[in-house]
């Protein structure tokens, strides 16, 4: 704090220079903030998935159907507190782009099995009571501006109803809502009446959700489960929910690695710039520098000096850059709504306070080293 004035009069030379340096930080730093989010929109219900909760599914594929009747050979297997099951619906609202999953459960199994999941008590007890009833979340149901009342249409594309046509239509008794990282953009209707309804595939079921006794012995458990259907017809494959979900959003494609790859280029571009202006700096007040160490500066000083300019710098222009970044994210999705989850979340932004430092650090490191080094007598000989 001793010389933070020595430090700010240094960003006077070149104010034009400066401001363009903090303009790209700050850039960079909102485009962090928007892949931060864009990474936890793929990944939705990884980091809350149930440490409790398996998967089981067709080993084959998870498009293959299994029997319901295996649901109670899986509540009578050896550390295996219940199970449901749930199946993909796959229908379109209004126009195939308006995207979310659907699928038919067991109201009281499915709300047992999610209690992330926050549905008002009037809500689940009117679901319970009407056949045709569906809840869905918070997130698609602002999407599309749905209210408890609605009837809700949607357009099978694998279903048939046995009413002649594809169009099934829904009661919307509820809407959930679930912490911030939960996955709110699903829809949920009764099993019951999808069974009755559907024409063909009576009897089977997409995959099953069990909850383990004891989370230790969870692998053990999916041992134990695709033991038991081994050479059955329809052989199972079980594995972690937070397996699940990950393998599920990585079929389009490994978007944390993507991510990663841009944040890559975009942060070694602009320590390229930073460091550049840096060094240029330094190269500017070669005499100033060997005065400083003429009058008694010592090598430390001149090291710390060098990089409070470069972190200063990365500070201004990485605060306001996050800053803006969250803001610009907490306005909402901006493909709006396709994403099922899209925040800025409190690790990703430790983790772009880190990048902040790192990139101060980093780019004075050398032009620090530099003037550390550097010989008054010879600086001096420069004016």
């Amino acid at each position: 704090m001793k010389f933070v004035l020595l430090v700010l009069s240094n960003f006077k030379r070149h104010k034009t220079r400066t401001i363009l340096t903090i303009l790209s930080i700050i850039v960079a730093f909102v485009l962090f903030a928007y892949l931060a989010a864009i990474r936890t929109a793929f990944s939705a219900g990884v980091s809350v998935a149930g440490a409790d909760r398996l998967i089981v599914r067709h080993k084959v594929s998870l498009i293959q159907l299994l029997p319901q009747s295996y649901e109670a050979d899986i509540e009578r297997i050896d550390g295996v507190a219940e199970a449901m099951h749930m199946t993909w619906f796959g229908a379109i609202y209004k126009e195939p782009s308006n995207f979310f999953g659907q699928m038919p459960v067991n109201p009281e199994e499915f709300l047992r099995m999610y209690p992330e999941f926050h549905l008002p008590p009037e809500q689940r007890d009117a679901w319970l009571k009407t056949r045709t009833g569906a809840i869905v979340g918070r997130t698609t149901a602002t999407r599309f501006g749905w209210k408890v009342g609605d009837r809700i249409p949607l357009l099978g594309t694998y279903w048939r109803s046995k009413e002649g046509d594809r169009l099934w239509t829904f009661d919307l008794v509820g809407i959930y809502d679930g912490a911030p990282e939960t996955d709110t953009s699903n829809f949920y209707f009764r099993h019951d009446y999808f069974e009755e309804m559907r024409v063909g595939g009576q009897g089977m079921v997409g995959w099953y959700i069990i909850r383990v006794k004891d989370p230790k012995h969870a692998e053990d458990v999916a041992k134990r489960v695709d033991a038991h259907f081994e050479n059955s017809p329809a052989e199972t494959k079980t594995e972690t929910e937070k397996a699940f979900v990950k393998g599920f959003a990585e079929q389009a494609g490994n978007i944390a690695a993507i991510v990663m790859a841009i944040l890559t280029a975009v942060f070694f571009t602009i320590l390229l710039v930073s460091g550049n202006t840096m060094a240029q700096a330094v190269r500017e007040r070669m005499s100033e520098l060997g005065v400083l160490k003429a009058i008694g500066f010592t090598d430390g000083q001149v090291l710390r000096l060098v990089l409070s300019e470069a972190l200063i710098i990365s500070i201004i222009g990485g605060g306001i850059g996050l800053l803006l970044g969250w803001m610009a994210v907490s306005a909402g999705d901006p493909t709006g709504g396709a994403l099922p989850v899209f925040i800025f979340t409190p690790p990703a932004r430790v983790l772009g306070a880190v990048f902040v430092i790192l990139l101060g650090l980093c780019s004075g490191a050398l032009p620090a080293i530099q003037a550390m080094r550097l010989n008054a007598v010879e600086a001096l000989r420069r004016e």
